[in-house]
């Protein structure tokens, strides 16, 4: 990491958000246990484990969400954080990933979007 801001280091920064979404953690939080208190730390070798990814998952949400949309967002957010900036997606690319996730109910002339599809 060289410390200088380019759009691949807004990739990271936008990966760290998508990690907090889906797992509903602060980034840093010093009251979790020392292993957990970094969330990219902690979380990065856990997403690409379908079996892990579940033990993650943000508790409030209850389980209710589409799971292949929460593997997806958790795919991304891997790839956003990698530690090589050439091999993180474009910001470009991340939109093309996240609309497909997106459903937009227009039924009453207001816009909401959801993961599942269920309105806001």
């Amino acid at each position: 990491m060289t410390g200088h801001i380019s759009p691949r280091s807004d990739v990271y920064s936008f990966g760290v958000v998508l990690l907090e979404l889906v797992t509903g953690r602060k980034s840093l939080d010093k009251f979790r246990p020392a292993r957990e208190q970094n969330l990219v730390d902690w979380a990065l070798p856990l997403l690409r484990e379908r079996k892990k990814l579940v033990n993650i998952i943000d508790p409030r949400l209850g389980g209710d969400y589409p799971m292949k949309a929460v593997q997806k967002a958790a795919m991304l957010a891997y790839h956003c954080l990698s530690r090589n900036p050439k091999a993180r997606p474009l910001m470009r690319d991340i939109v093309a990933s996240l609309e497909p996730l997106q459903v937009v109910d227009d039924t009453e002339g207001n816009s909401t979007v959801s993961l599942d599809g269920k309105a806001l």
